[in-house]
């Protein structure tokens, strides 16, 4: 299984039943050394799934005092395949460790990243 930390729309039960089949369990921890930004969406998929125009995204900044919440999911390597697709340009899928310790995989701002200014 594979282990997947979710701050945003990956916690909708719509959007999880529309990219995985199934409601995800999970736990709830921390990611220290990133804060959130927003990201503007435009794929009509994801829209339709979300509801949402606009999606939390990660922002690295090696703060410590920067946390966010969310919840760790156990996912099938398909599933992990599915919410590859799931996720826009925007987003990067990187390996990162939470505050309790854990490895999951995180979707973090890319390179290319299109950021909404706050």
């Amino acid at each position: 299984m594979e282990a997947l930390f979710s701050y945003g729309t990956l916690q909708q039960s719509q959007v999880q039943l529309d990219n995985f089949g199934r409601l995800l369990e999970g736990e709830a921890d921390y990611l220290v050394g990133y804060r959130l930004g927003q990201v503007r969406i435009t794929d009509p998929e994801v829209l339709k799934s979300s509801g949402k125009t606009y999606h939390p995204i990660l922002i690295y900044t090696a703060n410590q005092n920067d946390q966010v919440a969310g919840t760790v999911f156990l996912i099938t390597q398909q599933e992990l395949m599915c919410a590859d697709s799931y996720e826009v340009a925007d987003y990067a899928r990187q390996e990162a460790k939470l505050k309790s310790g854990k490895t999951c995989w995180i979707y973090a701002a890319s390179d290319s990243a299109n950021l909404v200014e706050e």
